[in-house]
């Protein structure tokens, strides 16, 4: 388990508080059964603090190999149509471009995240039969 301390690891323990009352009223089920969570290895997520806060509520992480992007949801489901979707356009301001990647973001139907998770599913077995190699489309 790191040791290590970062400024952010606080910030991201107070996501996962928010994502845990996020599930509490929307799936209150789920926090009974368990959480399983997937981030990868950075600073926050492996920091003494995140782990003591994992471990606190029981919530189980997936182990992820470094520099698997392949199997990272956001990587490779949301990444790519972003960069269609944001391709050729030019923002005047900083603001500009915020609201247009959220006016994006609000607009995507459930089935385009539903499709993104469950391919993770394959993702994984690829990369255990693969022995944690790279995963490829």
């Amino acid at each position: 388990m790191s040791k290590r301390i970062t400024p952010f690891a606080s910030r991201y323990c107070s996501t996962l508080d928010r994502l845990k009352e996020a599930i509490r009223r929307k799936r209150p089920g789920l926090l009974r059964r368990g959480v399983v969570l997937q981030h990868d290895n950075a600073t926050p997520h492996s920091a003494n603090l995140t782990q003591q806060w994992l471990q606190r509520y029981g919530w189980e992480i997936l182990p992820h190999p470094a520099h698997s992007p392949d199997l990272a949801p956001s990587d490779f489901h949301l990444f790519g149509p972003l960069k269609r979707h944001l391709g050729g356009m030019a923002f005047e301001t900083e603001d500009n471009f915020i609201s247009e990647y959220r006016n994006w973001f609000d607009n995507l139907d459930v089935d385009f995240f539903r499709v993104g998770i469950n391919s993770l599913l394959s993702r994984w077995q690829k990369s255990i039969d693969l022995h944690g190699d790279y995963v490829k489309k």
